[in-house]
């Protein structure tokens, strides 16, 4: 059975360094294409560690397309070789880790500490990518926000920020909640971060990593590692058309559940208003059960009327309200939010005020700005319209292919992605490797499932996002010539 040491490793978490002991092993040949990997019990009995370990491990090595899994069997070796970028690795000694590049990573060998340093990949087009083209974002306005703001803040801006955020931002945020979203929240509910993951650290030490934490699956696989990192129990329950598994959740023994009711990602489904009501039932029955709602791309709904969070039907405080400008505005603008209950405000302050703010003054006083002026507004409704045209362009182009008789979409009206089903012989994982060794990045439904899952019928998701327009036919006929 394999075998990899856990001594040593820095800083790494234990699924990190397994991840990578084992992307080594198959990127240098040690493992084989079909060689078959051990089951997670069987394994992490034999290196002493816990399955959770081994599960997210072989996730994040099936969602880089490594591995792959077949229904009943386990997990398999890919043949990255018909990869037009295979990965490949320059291992030079390193005395001190110190002098390791950002991009590298440490790994155990004989003669010591090494690095390793990965290439990028790149590709024609990615329809994996959740990142915004640059001349989306309004510079011209933000340059301008940014001069008034050193102007008319320049002792602010030299003043340290309270932990969760200056007054300014917060009470903009709440306004937009409340004009925006129907919720009905105070300015000294809201906490600034510098993103959603530093965010559900700060409750996990809030709420207490003795709870049981349940998270949607399939789901955003991201969310998983940060539990599993964060070394509390998490729960994966089912999805229905009508949003959580209320049967898996009351049999669970869960306190804490995160989900995304506006449009779960990846399925896009949205939460009925009668799950709603039931999964806020669910939460008021005991006085430790709390429901962490993902907000994250509730601006980009391009059909229909905008859905009600969560948060505005809660009654009894049982709702911890998250979103993030990431999507909204760009994915390297690190500010998110989010909204405690009064009571859970009152306990953050008492355990965690401490901690300093984690974004700049500068970068807030601008977004407070460009959110209390109107900006913002014209921004999402800009894009909306944006995104809109890329979308109809894209389903336009695909009817006009070849491709239209072979794939059903769904879930097209919000957020910024849809479900593309193949009717194809072929499977999701050998899709994937014939769209890499023709530069194109695609992501299967499979990849987001929490132990194996294969589809019947292979399904994509196809995030639109970062293409642009002119891009949109290449892409469609590249597609095409995977199946």
């Amino acid at each position: 059975m394999l075998t990899y040491s856990f001594s040593d490793i820095g800083n790494a978490s234990l699924y990190e360094h397994l991840y990578h002991s084992i992307k080594e092993d198959i990127v240098s040949g040690t493992l084989k294409p079909q060689d078959r990997l051990p089951s997670k019990r069987s394994f992490a009995k034999h290196l002493n560690i816990s399955t959770i370990t081994i599960e997210n491990a072989y996730a994040q090595l099936l969602a880089e397309g490594y591995i792959y899994s077949l229904p009943k069997k386990g997990y398999y070796v890919s043949d990255i070789t018909e990869l037009v970028y295979s990965p490949k690795s320059d291992r030079v000694h390193a005395s001190c880790a110190s002098e390791a590049s950002s991009s590298a990573f440490k790994q155990e060998s004989d003669a010591g500490v090494s690095v390793v340093k990965e290439a990028p990949v790149a590709y024609q087009v990615d329809f994996a990518s959740n990142q915004t083209c640059a001349e989306r974002f309004p510079f011209a306005t933000w340059m301008k926000l940014m001069r008034e703001i050193m102007a008319e803040k320049s002792t602010e801006l030299m003043t340290n920020p309270p932990g969760i955020g200056i007054p300014e931002l917060r009470a903009a945020i709440a306004e937009h909640l409340q004009q925006f979203r129907g919720m009905q929240v105070s300015p000294e509910q809201v906490i600034i971060g510098a993103g959603t993951e530093y965010l559900y650290g700060l409750l996990i030490q809030l709420l207490g990593r003795e709870k049981v934490y349940a998270i949607e699956n399939p789901g955003y696989t991201k969310i998983a590692r940060i539990y599993a990192a964060q070394q509390v129990a998490v729960r994966h329950l089912s999805m229905d058309r009508s949003g959580i598994c209320m049967e898996e959740l009351e049999q669970s023994d869960c306190d804490i559940l995160h989900i995304s009711p506006t449009h779960h990602f990846p399925t896009g489904i949205v939460t009925s208003i009668n799950r709603r009501n039931e999964l806020l039932n669910w939460a008021a029955a005991s006085d430790g059960r709390y429901i962490i709602e993902d907000d994250y791309d509730c601006e980009f709904r391009l059909m229909g009327k905008p859905i009600r969070s969560l948060q505005s039907l809660d009654q009894m405080e049982k709702v911890i309200y998250i979103n993030t400008f990431t999507k909204s505005l760009t994915s390297t603008i690190r500010i998110s939010y989010m909204v405690l209950p009064p009571h859970l405000m009152e306990l953050f302050q008492q355990k965690l005020g401490f901690y300093s703010a984690t974004v700049s003054n500068f970068e807030q006083y601008t977004l407070a700005k460009f959110l209390r002026e109107g900006y913002f507004e014209k921004h999402i409704n800009r894009m909306r319209k944006f995104y809109r045209n890329q979308r109809d362009e894209l389903l336009s182009c695909i009817k006009k292919s070849p491709l239209s008789s072979k794939v059903t979409i769904t879930e097209e009206d919000a957020g910024l992605h849809f479900l593309l089903r193949i009717q194809s012989s072929l499977t999701e994982a050998q899709i994937q490797q014939k769209a890499a060794a023709k530069g194109l990045r695609i992501s299967s439904l499979s990849q987001f499932y929490h132990g194996t899952y294969e589809h019947t019928v292979p399904t994509f998701l196809i995030n639109y996002s970062a293409l642009r327009l002119e891009q949109i036919p290449m892409a469609v006929e590249l597609l095409g010539q995977c199946i």
